[in-house]
């Protein structure tokens, strides 16, 4: 009986390593895959965004109608008109060419009354007070093209500060804090999205705009290649060490 079970050791011992062997590739392989899944989602979003931001900038109105129906109008082109509310402008931390700053989100008050947060652009940390930089504060109807933006359904993640109304800093868009905390008329009605102002230039030079950044990592196929990768090193060391107990003469043990 002891030769027996000394012969049934290294077997169960044997099977198991291989059935976690197996757990670890399939792992492995699945995690490669579902890179290449992401590699093709990034790709086609990608393409979808080369698209719009080239399109003609469409009116307001065909953007509304877009958003009802889809909610998604992100990096479609759109000409606006209106008047900005300079004094209920709101805030959002950003970093643009290595300064820290803000970008202004500005409520524009339509000709039918309604309002619409467009992010005229960047202004330095220093230069947040709209006093150090009244020339740029344009007054009356004006006219911009610009690209909208999905308002985001809550907070991006919990790695993200909170928003901080008082003090008119924001760190995510949160439209509807932003709506309540701007100053603008009890009932006002504001449209759901955003509206990023193009590069056209503002008077006094600020605030900059045309900050929308578009460049989004895509780094799924390195990630494909790696899981991949690993997946067959690990069946390559598996596979040595089973051939090395099945011939253990061959590497010079007894």
């Amino acid at each position: 009986m002891s030769a027996a079970r000394a012969a049934g050791a290294p077997l169960w011992r044997s099977a198991l390593w291989l059935a976690l062997l197996v757990a670890v590739f399939a792992v492995l392989v699945g995690l490669g895959t579902w890179q290449v899944q992401r590699l093709h989602w990034k790709e086609g979003l990608l393409a979808s965004i080369d698209q719009r931001i080239h399109s003609a900038p469409l009116p307001l109105a065909d953007i509304e109608r877009r958003f009802a129906e889809t909610h998604d109008v992100d990096y479609t082109p759109v000409a606006v008109a209106g008047s900005f509310v300079h004094e209920d402008e709101r805030h959002f931390f950003a970093t643009w060419k290595g300064d820290s700053g803000y970008y202004v989100y500005t409520p524009l008050r339509l000709a039918d009354g309604r309002y619409l947060f467009v992010n005229r652009g960047f202004v330095p940390f220093d230069r947040k007070d709209p006093a150090t930089r009244q020339q740029g504060q344009v007054e009356g109807q004006v006219e911009l093209t610009g690209l909208a933006r999905n308002p985001l359904p809550g907070k991006p993640s919990s790695l993200v500060p909170d928003n901080d109304p008082a003090k008119n800093i924001f760190y995510w868009k949160d439209l509807a804090a932003m709506t309540a905390t701007s100053g603008l008329p009890a009932g006002a009605v504001v449209l759901p999205f955003f509206v990023d102002a193009g590069p056209a230039p503002n008077p006094g030079g600020l605030p900059v705009g045309g900050v929308t950044m578009v460049d989004l990592p895509n780094d799924h196929l390195q990630y494909a290649v790696t899981w991949y990768g690993l997946a067959g090193c690990l069946v390559a060391v598996a596979g040595l060490w089973f051939w090395r107990r099945r011939h253990p003469a061959a590497d010079g043990r007894p």
